[in-house]
This record gives structure tokens, C-alpha cells and sequence, in this order.
């Protein structure tokens, strides 16, 4: 059963494209636009944390990003390059072909939020939804009241990778396509990339919402291309020293995908950037610490207010 109201819901046209939108809460109340990460839809952000931002007076809006979900898929769009040449290009600072960047899905953004006429936003992005919110905000600071980016990174290349076996665990797709197989390799996978068992979330609920996500849509072509978009924006670092909205960065100290150092680097390179990072937590939304995200999130929101 869903804690979450039953939301306004659609397709927003934006950037020459329609995003798929779930938008809950009172419309004049102070908006949180939540921004996912790669590959994944907008059922990644947990129902408790959105209940809890509603809890605290917050309209708050989750969509899926071009290429995943029930958005536009760019189908016509091929990866212009193979992905491990492409990495190993963006490790030494040679340009990366991609259909489209980081900056596209930025636009993206701003567009859903002209669409939904939300004039400013507190933005709070995960992994590749970080770094889409650091390029929005970088660019377009009127439209962002406040920036949380958790588990995610500058961009900067001289960061140490992820552990290997995280990384070559997301390269390997499922042995078929159908939701049961799917749901049951992505819970296997989550295991390797996920938090300690001790905030962990139990695999029969993990394998039931990951399954519900492949029978909404699965669509892995469009993740390889936007894998392809982060390699070629390249670092982040120079538009976040010039950044000036108030952030806070959320990381896990067990994070083997992105490791905590990309967090305290990003935290580092943002001007007065608050940084709170969690142990034992990996690359996940751990139920344990929704509680903890949200007063997190709605405090810093609360500061700008002030």
C-alpha cells in the first residue's frame, strides 16, 4: 500500500521533449524537484522520504529523465561510442562522443519546471541526478532555491574510481527480460553496491519494488546512453567553485560505486557547501536513514527561507 496521495500526474513537454512527472503536495507550497540517477526511474526515491517532505509542508516533484521510465526514449540516438573506450577516454581527458550531455538534461529540468510553473525550486539529486542538479544550478542559480546532492561527484577526473567489482557488476545485464529475472538480478546487484546490512533494506521488498520497476518500463538501451552523457560533460569542478546556492551534500562512507571522497570533494569545491556523510551507508536510499535525509533536506530548505 502507498504512503504517497495520489499525485497529479502527466507528461510535461520540455526541451523538445515529454518528461513523465508525479507531483504531490499543495502547488503554493515551496517546491523539492528530486532529480534520479542513472538508469533509473522515479520510483528510485523512497515513498517514506517523500511522505515526510509532504509531512513538513513541501510540494515535492519526482520525474524520470529522458531515456528511462515512461519519458522519451531517443531511440534514434545510438551510443557514439563503445563505453569502456569511452571511460577510458574520460580518464585521461580526451573528448567523449555522446547523443547528448549532462547540460541537455539540465534543460530538461528547467523546462519540467516551466511546464509545472514552479518559478524556484529546492533541487535534491541522486548519483547522475546530483550532478544534473550541480549543472542547473550552475547555470540557471535563479531556478534554485537549494541544492542537495547525494552519493555523487564533481566529475573530477584525478578521484579515485569506484571498486572495481561494484562497477563490473552494473556492467552485467540480466539472463533474460522478463520483470521476475530482472527484479531478482537487480536485488542481487543492489547487495553489492547497497549499504551494510544493518540499514540495508530486506530483499523481498527490494525484489518487489524492483520488480514493479521493470514491469513500469526497462529500457537499458537509454542508460548506456546516459552513462555516455556523463563521461562526455566531464569535470564539474570550475562551475562549482563559482557556485553560490546554498547545498548540502549527502554521502555513504561505504559507498563502493562512488566512493566518499567524490563527496567531500564536491563539498570542498562549493562555497560553504554542508557536508554530512553516513556510516555504513553505500550507494542506496537505505529506509533507515529516510528519517534522517528528510530533516536534513527540509532544514536547509527552512535556512534559505531565513
Amino acid at each position: 500500500m502507498s504512503l504517497l496521495p495520489t499525485p497529479r500526474s502527466g507528461h510535461a513537454p520540455t526541451n523538445g521533449l515529454e518528461l513523465a512527472y508525479e507531483d504531490y503536495g499543495d502547488t503554493a507550497a515551496p517546491a523539492v524537484v528530486m532529480i534520479m540517477g542513472l538508469g533509473t526511474q522515479l520510483l528510485g526515491w523512497p515513498e517514506p522520504l517523500i511522505a515526510a517532505l509532504l509531512e513538513r509542508g513541501f510540494r515535492v516533484v519526482r520525474f524520470d529523465n529522458r531515456d528511462v521510465g515512461l519519458s522519451t526514449r531517443l531511440s534514434g540516438a545510438k551510443p557514439t561510442e563503445d563505453i569502456r573506450r569511452a571511460y577510458s577516454k574520460s580518464l585521461l581527458g580526451l573528448p567523449v562522443q555522446a547523443p547528448y550531455r549532462l547540460q541537455d538534461m539540465a534543460q530538461d529540468t528547467l523546462g519540467l519546471l516551466d511546464a509545472l510553473q514552479i518559478e524556484r525550486a529546492h533541487v535534491v539529486g541522486a548519483s547522475m541526478g546530483a550532478m544534473i542538479g550541480q549543472t542547473l544550478a550552475g547555470h540557471h542559480a535563479d531556478r534554485v532555491a537549494s541544492l542537495t546532492s547525494i552519493m555523487s561527484s564533481s566529475g573530477h577526473r584525478w578521484l579515485r574510481p569506484g571498486d572495481p567489482r561494484a562497477t563490473l557488476r552494473l556492467s552485467q545485464p540480466p539472463p533474460a527480460q522478463d520483470p521476475e529475472t530482472i527484479a531478482r538480478h537487480m536485488t542481487q546487484t543492489m547487495r553489492v553496491i547497497g549499504s551494510k546490512p544493518h540499514l540495508a533494506m530486506d530483499d523481498d521488498q527490494r525484489y518487489a519494488e524492483l520488480k514493479r520497476a521493470a514491469e513500469r518500463a526497462y529500457y537499458p538501451a537509454g542508460t548506456a546512453r546516459q552513462l555516455l552523457a556523463i563521461l562526455a560533460s566531464g569535470s564539474r569542478v570550475d562551475l562549482l567553485r563559482r557556485l553560490r546556492t546554498p547545498t548540502l551534500v549527502l554521502h555513504g562512507e561505504h559507498d563502493p560505486l562512488v566512493p566518499v571522497t567524490h563527496g567531500r570533494h564536491t563539498a570542498r569545491c562549493i562555497p560553504k557547501a554542508r557536508l554530512e556523510t553516513f556510516d555504513g551507508m553505500g550507494h542506496d536510499l537505505p529506509p533507515a536513514l529516510m528519517p534522517r535525509f528528510a530533516a536534513l533536506i527540509a532544514e536547509h530548505a527552512a535556512q534559505v527561507g531565513r
